[in-house]
C-alpha cells in the first residue's frame, strides 16, 4: 500500500514539476545553456517533497525541522505556481491568438526565371547577386520574440504573485489566532444558561514546526476570555507523547469555569491515541470518549474520530447519545464535521468541529467543501446547527492563505 502512495506521489509531483518546466524554463529560456540549468533546478526541486514526506517520518523530531521548512514551503510554492499558471492559461490563449490575427503576413517566396547566365565580364566586380527575400515574420525574428516576451511575462507573475501568497500564508499561519465571538440560538437552552461561553480550539498540531510556545499563546488567549468552558475538538499533535508530551504540558493550565475537554481527531489516531489520552486526561483535559456529561442542565457530549474506527476506536453515537432526556439540549464535540449527519439522526442541537482548517490555503477550501458539509463558521446539516473553527494551527505547509487561524468563542442565547 505504501508502495502504491509512494508511486502516486511520484508521478502527480513529477506530471506537476513537468508542467512548471515548459512554463518557467523552456517557454522563458533562450540559450541552451540556460535551459540545463533550469532543468536540473526543476528536478532537483520535483525531489524536494518526497525527500521530506520521507525525511519527516525517518528522522529524530528534533531534526524534523531541518527538513520540514523547506520542503513544505517549496509544496506551498508549487501549489501556488500551479494554481496561478493554470489560470494565467486563459490570457496567454487569448494573447496568442491576437498575436496571430495581428501579425504581417509572410511575403510569398517566388523562384526566379530560369535565364541564361548573364555575361559579367563587364559587370562591376563589386557585384553580388541578392538572394530571394525572407518571409517578413522569419526575417525579424517576431513570433519567437513574442512568444519569449510573453513566456517571461506570464512567468514572472506567476512568481510574484505566488510568492505573495505564501509570504502572506506563512504571516497568517505563524500569527496569533484570531479569537471570534460567535452568538448561536438554542431553542431548549435553559434561561440561566443565556449567555453561556464555550471557548472552542481544534487542530493545533503540535510537531516539527510548532511547539510548546504555540501551546502557551493558545491557552494564553482562551484564558483571557474567561470562559465557562473549554473544548478542544481533535488534531491536538502530530508525533508520540514521547516526543511531544513537553509542548502539550500548557494545556494544564487552560482555564474553564466548567471544566475543559477533548475529543480524537484524525491525526491522534496517527500518533497513539491511546497514549494521548491517557496523557490529556492527566493534564487535567477530561477526554469523551463517546460519552456525555452533564453541564448545568445541558448535555456536553463527545465522540471519537472516524478515523478510529480502523482501530476499533470510531464514534458511537448510540452510547453518548441515547437515553437521555430529549427536553434538554445537547452540544456534541466531533472532530470532523461530517459526522453531523449522524449528530442530527440523534437529536443534537449543535455540533462543535473542527478538522477542515477552513481550506488553510485558497481554493483547497473548495476541494474541502466537496467531502465535508461545512468548511468553517455555521452552517446546518440535516436541521442540526454545525459550527466549525478553522483551528489554531497548521498542517503540512506552514501557510494559511485565506484562511487564517482561530480560536471561537461561542455564546449560547435561548431561542
Amino acid at each position: 500500500m505504501i508502495a502504491v502512495l509512494l508511486v502516486v506521489v511520484l508521478v502527480v509531483v513529477g506530471g506537476i514539476h513537468w508542467y512548471l518546466w515548459k512554463r518557467l524554463v523552456k517557454d522563458t529560456t533562450r540559450t541552451r545553456r540556460a535551459r540545463i540549468v533550469g532543468s536540473v533546478i526543476a528536478v532537483l526541486l520535483a525531489l524536494v517533497i518526497p525527500t521530506t514526506l520521507a525525511l519527516s517520518r525517518t528522522l529524530p523530531h528534533s531534526r524534523q525541522a531541518i527538513v520540514a521548512w523547506p520542503g513544505f514551503l517549496w509544496l506551498a510554492l508549487m501549489f501556488y505556481l500551479l494554481v496561478t499558471l493554470l489560470i494565467l492559461e486563459i490570457p496567454r490563449l487569448a494573447i496568442r491568438l491576437w498575436q496571430r490575427r495581428s501579425a504581417p503576413p509572410s511575403l510569398p517566396q517566388v523562384s526566379p526565371p530560369q535565364a541564361a547566365a548573364p555575361d559579367i565580364s563587364d559587370e562591376d566586380p563589386s557585384f553580388a547577386a541578392e538572394a530571394p527575400p525572407k518571409p517578413v515574420a522569419e526575417e525579424l525574428g517576431f513570433d519567437a520574440s513574442r512568444r519569449l516576451l510573453l513566456g517571461r511575462s506570464l512567468a514572472v507573475t506567476a512568481g510574484v504573485l505566488s510568492t505573495s501568497a505564501v509570504g502572506i500564508g506563512v504571516y497568517q499561519a505563524m500569527s496569533a489566532p484570531n479569537l471570534k465571538r460567535v452568538p448561536i440560538r438554542l431553542a431548549k437552552l435553559p434561561s440561566s444558561m443565556n449567555g453561556f461561553r464555550i471557548a472552542v480550539v481544534s487542530d493545533i498540531h503540535l510537531g516539527p514546526l510548532l511547539g510548546r510556545s504555540h501551546t502557551e499563546r493558545i491557552v494564553r488567549m482562551i484564558n483571557s476570555v474567561d470562559a465557562d468552558l473549554v473544548a478542544v475538538v481533535g488534531d491536538l499533535v502530530d508525533g508520540s507523547v514521547a516526543e511531544l508530551g513537553e509542548a502539550a504540558e500548557p494545556l494544564q493550565d487552560l482555564r474553564g469555569k466548567h471544566g475543559s475537554f477533548f475529543v480524537t481527531g484524525n491525526h491522534e489516531y496517527f500518533s497513539g491515541y491511546q497514549e494521548w489520552v491517557d496523557e490529556v486526561n492527566s493534564l487535567g483535559v477530561r477526554v469523551l470518549r463517546n460519552e456525555r456529561v452533564d453541564v448545568l442542565g445541558l448535555d456536553l457530549a463527545g465522540v471519537n474520530d472516524l478515523s478510529g474506527e480502523g482501530v476499533g476506536d470510531g464514534p458511537d453515537f448510540g452510547k453518548a447519545l441515547d437515553g437521555r432526556d430529549t427536553s434538554r439540549p445537547v452540544v456534541l464535540l466531533a472532530h470532523q464535521p461530517i459526522q453531523a449527519h449522524d449528530a442530527a439522526r440523534h437529536g443534537v442541537d449543535l455540533q462543535l468541529s473542527g478538522h477542515t482548517h477552513g481550506g488553510q490555503m485558497v481554493p483547497f477550501n473548495l476541494l474541502v467543501g466537496l467531502q465535508q458539509p461545512v468548511v468553517a463558521g455555521l452552517g446546518t446539516v440535516d436541521g442540526t446547527q454545525v459550527y466549525v473553527t478553522r483551528g489554531a494551527g497548521f498542517w503540512g505547509p506552514p501557510v494559511r492563505f485565506g484562511a487564517p487561524p482561530d480560536i471561537s468563542i461561542i455564546e449560547l442565547h435561548g431561542a
